[in-house]
């Protein structure tokens, strides 16, 4: 039974147009992999220079950038420079206490980013991300619980630009050939 389960599931994604990202098609048989695995589109984005971002925020959203792009270090000469700026912060206090204090913070993140080559920019777009933290009564756990949100948010921001810009390169380098 667990066998026509796997089956079904994979008759599913072959019928739904399903591709992996980061593999370019070797063939034009349908089949993806045929023992190879073509890594150049995991190789054109590790040659992303990540410009500096200001303010604390931008610095979590740098590393985890960094991180996500380029694994084996930053790279010698780059080949495209992606530059990500913070657009707007927007702090919304909720959940109001009898005294008119609130118990919850919810942040709003809109964050810009531009992938250049040379002087040529090549694609740009916006990114959101919405997190929340729970002023607590104790101050230090108030601020620990910020700190958390805020670097959850870089996290989900910058995953969030790593995906689309392997979807461009897919696009670009990948696809059906």
């Amino acid at each position: 039974m667990r066998f026509f389960k796997i089956l079904a599931v994979c008759i599913m994604l072959c019928s739904c147009g399903f591709q992996p990202l980061y593999v370019q098609r070797s063939t034009t048989s349908g089949w993806y992999f045929n023992d190879q695995f073509d890594t150049s589109i995991t190789t054109e984005m590790a040659q992303i220079k990540v410009a500096a971002i200001k303010d604390r925020f931008g610095q979590q959203m740098r590393n985890h950038l960094l991180d996500l792009l380029t694994p084996k270090g930053i790279p010698q000469n780059p080949k495209y420079r992606l530059v990500v700026e913070v657009l707007s912060r927007n702090v919304t206090q909720q959940a109001m206490r009898d005294d008119v204090t609130a118990t919850n913070e919810r942040i709003k993140y809109k964050i810009g980013y531009r992938l250049y080559e040379g002087s040529e920019e090549l694609i740009k777009g916006d990114s959101m991300a919405f997190v929340s933290y729970d002023i607590l009564s104790d101050p230090y756990s108030t601020t620990m619980s910020q700190k958390k949100a805020e670097n959850d948010a870089a996290k989900i921001v910058a995953d969030d630009i790593v995906l689309r810009l392997g979807a461009y390169f897919h696009t670009r380098f990948g696809g059906d050939r």
